[in-house]
Formats: structure tokens, C-alpha cells, sequence
């Protein structure tokens, strides 16, 4: 018989032999998705045993782990701003740094009666449903190049029952993301922003994420140029431009966007530079 307690503590150690970095709160997670239970009830749980098919199953997951299979795609589910999003491989695994971009764009969003917002490069639609969700006046349009990634975006929109709305674009290069784009008081873009050099330099986990979603040229900023030249095309004045990027190319993507009214970068919650903002 194995109980609850024992799984935690035999799960735990398996993935801390992986190299998994939070091998105790994943083994958490692991069994809070197999029983359906909160962690509090887990806790109180301890000495409750596992059914066969529970152990079966809960052995199954600790492999793909153990091979550094993301947690996410092993639950198929990933939190973001309070809400739950399906995930698949097909997308980016939301990270929670990312949540800092929703905060900076509600908090430029404040006062301002039904807004219309883009957001570019969508993936799981992680950030647009997030701003949706606190901002139910707000007309909100997500794009991504990938259909894999719509059809994603689109599940996780219908499941919250959040009325975003969705297309199949490349930056703002598509005529109707464009003219949505002359409207919008705001602009959000998670890009792909790390340096191709750092294909060999990840995790297995961020390796598992989708290569167009991550790699951006020789400095990451490859993607960041188009879209903001393209941005500052299409923005009233007024409306600004929100993008995450890296620590180390942020300073230089804000000294090469020329022609703004106003620029700054802002950290994310552990205090590094990683958010530009730009004002049209």
C-alpha cells in the first residue's frame, strides 16, 4: 500500500535526482491533479493509499517528468492571472514573470472607458484573456502566425467564456490587425526575444517550448524591430506599446525605437529590466 505521504515524499526525490528545480511543489502538483484534491485537502490526506490506477498513472507522469517533460504538458493545463489555460506543445508555457505585463498594461488602461486592445503573438492567448477577464468593457483582438496556436487561443477563450476575439497574423501585417491596431489605445506583445545562442544554453523544459516562440536573431531583438516599426505606423497618438523581452536587450531595444513620445523599462518582480513601454 502506498499512501498519499509517502508518494509526496518518493515523488519529490525521484524528480530532485532529474534536476527538476521545484521537485517538492511539483510532486504537489502532481498529486493534487491526480486526486482532484486543493493542497490543503491533500495535507489532511496524508495517509489516505493510492488505488492502482492511481499509482499506475501518477508513475507515468514521474517519467515524463524525470525526462524533463514540462510539468505543464504532462497536466495539459498551465495558471496565469487566476485563470487555468490549456496547453499543448504547440504554444508557449505561460511563465509567471509575464504577469508584470498584464499588470503595466491594466495599470495604462486605468481610466479609459471601453478600450481597444492587441495583443500580438497571442500563444495559449494567456495575456489577452487575462486583460479581458479584468477588463470586461475592453474590445480585445489577439493574433499569432501559428493556427496550432489559435486553436488553442480559441479553446481557452471559449472554456473562460471571454470574448476575445482572434486572427491569424503575422505582426500587424494583416489589414484588418492593422486597422484594429489605428483604434487601439494598447498594443501587448510577448515576442520571441532570446538570442539564437542560447538554443544549446537552455532547459530541457524551455526546450520543449515552440522555437519560433522563443528565438528572435542574433541580439532577440529581431521580431521586437519589425513589430515596433510597424507599431509606430499604426498607433494614434496617445497609445502606447507594452513588450516583454530579455534583460540583456531591453536597454537596446528602447535606445533604437526612435520617434516616440516617451519610453521606459520597467522590471519584473524580482527586479530585473525585462518590459518596454512605449508611448506613441
Amino acid at each position: 500500500m502506498t499512501t498519499l505521504a509517502q508518494a509526496l515524499e518518493d515523488t519529490t526525490r525521484r524528480l530532485e535526482r532529474a534536476g527538476v528545480e521545484s521537485a517538492a511543489s511539483e510532486a504537489y502538483a502532481l498529486l493534487e491533479a491526480l486526486l482532484a484534491l486543493s493542497r490543503s485537502e491533500l495535507l489532511l490526506a496524508r495517509q489516505r493509499p493510492l488505488s492502482v490506477p492511481q499509482r499506475r498513472r501518477l508513475e507515468a507522469w514521474v517519467r515524463r517528468r524525470e525526462a524533463r517533460e514540462p510539468l505543464q504538458h504532462i497536466l495539459g493545463v498551465a495558471p496565469f492571472y487566476g485563470l487555468t489555460l490549456r496547453v499543448t506543445p504547440q504554444v508557449l508555457v505561460p511563465r509567471p514573470e509575464t504577469e508584470r505585463l498584464v499588470e503595466l498594461a491594466l495599470a495604462h488602461l486605468r481610466g479609459r472607458a471601453r478600450p481597444h486592445v492587441l495583443d500580438v503573438g497571442t500563444g495559449s492567448g494567456a495575456v489577452a484573456l487575462a486583460l479581458q477577464a479584468e477588463r470586461p468593457d475592453a474590445v480585445v483582438l489577439a493574433s499569432d502566425l501559428s493556427g496550432a496556436a489559435l486553436a488553442v487561443a480559441r479553446e481557452n477563450a471559449r472554456r473562460l467564456g471571454l470574448p476575445v476575439r482572434f486572427r491569424r497574423a503575422d505582426l500587424l501585417a494583416d489589414p484588418a490587425v492593422r486597422a484594429f491596431a489605428r483604434r487601439a489605445e494598447l498594443v501587448v506583445s510577448n515576442p520571441p526575444y532570446l538570442p539564437e545562442g542560447d538554443r544549446e544554453a537552455v532547459s530541457p523544459e524551455v526546450q520543449a517550448d515552440p522555437a519560433t516562440a522563443l528565438y528572435a536573431g542574433p541580439d532577440g531583438l529581431a521580431v521586437f524591430r519589425r513589430l515596433e516599426r510597424e507599431a509606430f505606423s499604426a498607433l494614434q497618438p496617445g497609445a502606447a506599446l507594452f513588450v516583454e523581452l530579455d534583460a540583456r536587450n531591453v536597454a537596446r531595444a528602447l535606445a533604437e525605437s526612435r520617434g516616440w513620445a516617451r519610453g521606459a523599462v520597467h522590471d519584473d518582480l524580482v527586479g530585473r529590466p525585462r518590459f518596454l513601454q512605449l508611448v506613441r
